[in-house]
């Protein structure tokens, strides 16, 4: 199965991880929420699959392009 790569477009802080290991997930579905700017920003799955590992944990300060998870289609 092949694997995608969530990625986050802002560098900030993780806030909220709204979906579990395991969990199926829909083009668009938020997975990982990351505070930047005192704003809650989504990041959303750019397909359809099952979420197979999340990469970072709450209060995690991630970069600019860093991968937060890895989704099996």
């Amino acid at each position: 199965m092949p694997e995608i790569k969530i990625v986050t477009e802002v560098a900030g802080r993780v806030c909220a991880l709204p979906i579990e290991v395991g969990a199926s997930v829909g083009d668009g579905d938020d997975v990982v929420f990351v505070e930047a700017m005192k704003m809650e920003l989504p990041v959303s799955s750019p397909a359809s699959g099952k979420l197979k590992s999340i990469l970072v944990k709450l209060d995690d300060v991630v970069a600019e392009g860093q991968v937060l998870a890895i989704l099996e289609t």
